[in-house]
């Protein structure tokens, strides 16, 4: 599993509610109930998407040795965080 740094973290999720806010579809499925208990918030949209590992986002990280390392979200133990 690939582990991310939390500015890394606050950089996909910032930019995915970014494009929550204006309009993107959500790559999750969400009822009209979960929307109304968290808000309407994008940002805890996309912090459920990055959980799920559903972010469209590719991140390029220049990488010792290597030119550069591209990789996508997929699924993070927000555990390692903490």
């Amino acid at each position: 599993m690939k582990e991310y740094t939390k500015y890394e973290q606050a950089r996909i999720i910032g930019a995915r509610a970014l494009q929550i806010s204006m309009g993107a579809p959500f790559m999750i499925k969400l009822t009209e109930e979960e929307l109304h208990n968290i808000g309407f918030n994008t940002v805890e949209i996309a912090k459920r998407e990055f959980e799920q590992g559903v972010i469209p986002i590719a991140i390029k990280k220049p990488m010792p040795g290597t030119n550069r390392k591209d990789s996508s979200v997929k699924a993070f133990d927000q555990t390692k965080l903490e």
